[in-house]
């Protein structure tokens, strides 16, 4: 039975390279003075002997512990694991590691997590949420590395990553101009949301810019299936000559489409349906398949780790970066 092989170790490697542990440290982890010739020779130094860093001992030499805490309000996790699943990306060409926490909307809850990850050295913090409306500032000291990731934060020296709902809503009314849609309606989510009366207003301009008006109020309710039955009725009774809806939500949608077949409307050849997320379950599984907007959370994520990493190689954002959404075409339209 062949004996195993002695795990390399820094020291071995500064040793073959002929030089110091921490130069060997600096070289290997991009830090510090180190000459391209000095850094080649770590490099293939290390190489020859298959040298692989022990975690530990690196977060112990570089005061790191290369974890990075994700506070999220998004009790459903509809929202923050695509989140996530971005932030993973990138973070894990480091070997960066997650933990998701989620404070339920509950501050006592949220300050015991930062409690409880800041007790583990995280790094840094990404803050998530289910929706875009503004929120306070995490409660850590000046300086810390923290980035908001689709819920941004009031205060405006502090780095947010958000969807640009205005935009998202030009989308729909841009397509259904397109289309050759006149009578454009609006079934959308609660008032209060920031992401409604931005996407609202994007719907507007879009319209505008055709020389068009959108047909009727913006009916607002629930996010849920059953408030788009609900909406598709009210809006058909109110204007029968309506060709196209714009839907806050993939759920209002699949309501809104249940809603027009029960009351004979074809879809897309009477009337013409969008929505909004891409929440690619609800949108397939639809009659016909939903034509959507994605709000593309992942790469929201994705941009928010990388403005983290940024912040704690000592080179922090401020300010809010708007990612646009993306039309992604199914049999709703045409």
């Amino acid at each position: 039975m062949t004996a195993s092989r002695k795990r390399a170790t820094i020291r071995d490697v500064a040793a073959r390279a002929g030089v110091s542990p921490g130069t060997v440290s600096k070289a290997l982890n991009h830090s510090g003075s180190v000459s391209a010739d000095t850094r080649a020779r770590i490099v293939t130094a290390a190489e020859e002997i298959d040298f692989r860093p022990n975690e530990l001992a690196r977060s112990v030499f570089e005061r790191r512990s290369f974890t990075v805490g994700m506070i999220t309000t998004d009790s459903f996790e509809r929202f923050s694991v695509p989140v996530m699943l971005g932030a993973e990306d990138a973070l894990g060409a480091g070997r960066i590691s997650v933990f998701l926490c989620d404070s339920r909307d509950d501050p006592i809850r949220e300050r015991h997590y930062i409690d409880v990850l800041m007790g583990r050295r995280v790094d840094g913090f990404i803050v998530t949420g289910r929706s875009s409306n503004v929120r306070a500032p995490l409660p850590v000291e000046p300086g810390f590395p923290v980035v908001y990731a689709l819920t941004p934060t009031a205060r405006p020296e502090d780095c947010s990553i958000v969807v640009d709902d205005t935009q998202v809503g030009a989308v729909a009314g841009e397509h259904f101009v397109r289309m050759g849609r006149r009578s454009v309606a609006h079934i959308t989510g609660p008032e209060h949301f920031d992401a409604v009366q931005l996407r609202s207003k994007g719907l507007a301009g879009a319209l505008a810019e055709a020389g068009l008006e959108q047909t009727g109020p913006t009916y607002h309710g629930n996010w849920s299936e059953a408030w788009g039955h609900q909406a598709a009725q009210m809006v058909l009774r109110a204007n029968p000559d309506v060709d196209a809806i714009y839907c806050g939500s993939d759920l209002i949608a699949r309501g809104v489409l249940d809603g027009l077949r029960d009351l004979g409307r074809a879809v897309p050849d009477e009337i013409a349906v969008i929505g909004t997320d891409n929440w690619e379950v609800i949108a397939t599984g639809a009659r016909p398949a939903l034509t959507t907007i994605d709000t593309q959370l992942t790469q929201i994520g994705r941009l928010a780790a990388q403005r983290l990493l940024d912040a704690i190689a000592g080179r922090p954002h401020s300010g809010t970066d708007r990612v646009p959404g993306r039309l992604v075409l199914r049999g709703s339209t045409n």
